[in-house]
């Protein structure tokens, strides 16, 4: 934990002495990697018949769905459209199962991806000549889309077809690195490739390490977004922002999301069935103003955390219908913050503050003897280092993965 506070304390000093920052940049925003296909469609696609995988955040910068615009263009042919996790009108609860049906403005079918299957069976690829991804990710290891990707991807290379991604921000940006690599041990669908918890790449820039370090091999054509850097966030882009999903509605929540999933693998709540999922955290049993008042302590770089007092919806997974004290956390600085590292001193605190009330849930019936938690960080390593008492030694180990990736990934990144 010494060379995390003396980071902490360096960030925080920093802060305070830093000169007032130069007049902003006017920034003349991105365009997405949708926009530049339709523009100008390569050689490659002209005539095909095409799949899309995609989902409610597919828009051009005037909110216009891509199944419109792709069904529309005259140069090739939209055939099939696949929907995963939460359907492709991003509205289905966490985990319910997406049944195939058909678009009712164009008259597509879809093809569910989030059912018996999270992959394209060669059934549901008869007929395509052409796959796309078009899906706003949210830039954290945990979500299911940038595995739905890979999974797209190797199907399109078992059929011998090019698989496409049309690029959009990474909306946290696109210089952060921060947690431990998945170990392989732990691979799932919740994340399946050797990557850090918050990876900093784009959806294009994902498919291309994963084509090549994995083994894919698929016929990988990336169509790049104009006018994005990394240092910028979503809210910096001037394209229009749409939640993610049902439980990741505010670019804030995206910010947090990194470090808050990880409540998920507790009996704490992680806001699900609130206004603010993911941005706070309760318990019927928690001591919020305690707990808030001992992470304000640690003066942790880029946030801060308020005392707050909220009702859960009658149909969440936790705590339903009950009114929990609450510890909400609120990022003052997203250049500094480090949401895995806060997230992780904030479940330590909380399990030292109440040894008899706090757990970890169990992963699924089928695997009792794994927890949650382990599949969420990648690794058994962090909860086992909590319950020692040596976590701040786990955390000081974080640097050698995030350096390391940062030099593996670099050959695979398309913008400054």
């Amino acid at each position: 934990m010494r060379g995390l506070v003396l980071v902490v304390a360096a960030m925080v000093g920093a802060c305070a002495s830093a000169p007032d920052p130069p007049p902003a940049v006017t920034s003349p925003g991105a365009e997405p990697g949708l926009e530049i296909l339709l523009e100008s469609p390569p050689e490659w696609i002209a005539g095909r018949r095409v799949g899309v995988i995609t989902n409610h955040t597919g828009i051009d910068r005037q909110r216009r769905r891509n199944v419109d615009l792709l069904a529309g263009h005259d140069d090739f042919q939209l055939v099939t459209l696949f929907a995963f996790e939460h359907g492709l009108g991003g509205t289905a609860p966490p985990g319910q199962i997406i049944v195939s049906d058909v678009d009712r403005a164009t008259g597509l079918p879809i093809h569910s991806l989030y059912g018996d299957t999270h992959r394209p069976t060669p059934q549901m690829m008869d007929g395509i000549d052409v796959l796309i991804y078009d899906v706003q990710d949210g830039g954290a290891r945990p979500l299911t889309r940038v595995s739905t990707m890979a999974l797209g991807m190797q199907a399109a290379a078992e059929k011998g077809i090019p698989f496409v991604v049309l690029d959009r921000p990474n909306p946290i940006g696109g210089e952060i690195v921060e947690g431990n690599v998945l170990d392989p041990d732990f691979a799932s669908f919740i994340g399946m490739y050797p990557i850090p918890m918050r990876h900093a790449m784009t959806v294009g820039e994902l498919a291309r390490m994963y084509n090549e370090e994995f083994g894919i091999g698929a016929d990988l054509r990336v169509i790049p977004m104009d006018g994005w850097r990394r240092d910028r966030h979503f809210d910096e882009t001037k394209l229009p922002w749409v939640g993610i999903s049902p439980n990741l509605r505010r670019l804030e929540a995206l910010f947090l999301y990194p470090g808050t999933v990880l409540l998920e693998g507790t009996n704490l709540s992680e806001g699900r069935g609130t206004d603010l999922p993911f941005e706070q955290t309760g318990a019927p049993w928690l001591d919020a103003e305690k707990v808030a008042t001992e992470m304000n302590a640690m003066g942790l770089p880029g946030v801060r955390f308020s005392v707050v007092e909220f009702t859960v919806e009658a149909d969440a997974r936790k705590f339903p219908g009950q009114t929990l004290p609450g510890v909400r956390l609120i990022v003052t600085d997203r250049e500094v913050y480090r949401p895995l590292a806060t997230a992780v001193l904030l479940i330590d605190r909380i399990r030292q503050l109440h040894p008899r009330d706090f757990q970890w849930i169990g992963a699924s019936r089928r695997s009792p003897e794994m927890f949650w938690v382990d599949r969420l960080a990648g690794t058994d390593q962090l909860r086992k280092a909590i319950e020692a008492g040596e976590l701040r030694a786990f955390m000081d180990r974080w640097a050698q993965d995030e350096q390391r990736f940062l030099e593996r990934r670099e050959r695979y990144l398309l913008y400054p």
